[in-house]
């Protein structure tokens, strides 16, 4: 039993020319999510709800009967403009409804972080890590960190850093690809 710290890649925006997590993929991606967790007999995720593999998961973990911890990098209204409804508006109902679910659980942390949003997520993948391993000590279970990401070697960006910030805390870490 474990709880797992989740964070990846967003479903490409329209048009993108490098094909990251083509929408075309969420299908597959959340059976290998749902895979992931139930290999790891997971009982709790923790990730925030970015349109991609944050809402994908979260919407897996539910089927699943998991507890969900939602952790925001601002205001929810903000958040959905900018990380969910941008990669299309068909993206926000289900937003709307696992957060709704989500919240009536008192499981959404919303941080009052720096406006500039690259330091506000950089915040919330801290967050994400904190919330996970109090989950775990709670529960005396184990904490893993489940990346999804692109199939190339090496990672990147906010994906690195959360790897390496999972890594210097003694975290197992385990990848789920969002491309083929």
């Amino acid at each position: 039993m474990c709880v797992v710290a989740l964070t990846g890649r967003r479903i490409d925006a329209p048009g993108a020319s490098v094909k990251r997590f083509p929408p075309s993929n969420a299908s597959t991606v959340r059976a290998r999510i749902r895979e992931a967790l139930e290999r790891l007999a997971a009982t709790t995720l923790v990730s925030s709800a970015a349109c991609g593999a944050d809402l994908i998961a979260l919407d897996a973990a539910g089927e699943l009967g998991l507890r969900r911890r939602v952790v925001l990098p601002f205001a929810e209204t903000r958040f959905r403009q900018t990380s969910v409804v941008d990669r299309g508006a068909e993206f926000g109902p289900p937003f709307d409804r696992i957060m709704s679910e989500i919240k009536a659980h008192n499981d959404v942390v919303t941080l009052e972080g720096p406006d500039d949003d690259s330091a506000a997520y950089v915040a919330a993948n801290v967050v994400i890590l904190d919330e996970a391993e109090a989950l775990g000590r709670a529960a005396r279970s184990e904490v893993v960190v489940m990346l999804v990401r692109e199939a190339w070697p090496g990672y990147t960006g906010l994906d690195k850093q959360f790897a390496e910030d999972a890594r210097s805390r003694g975290l197992r870490v385990v990848e789920v690809a969002s491309s083929e």
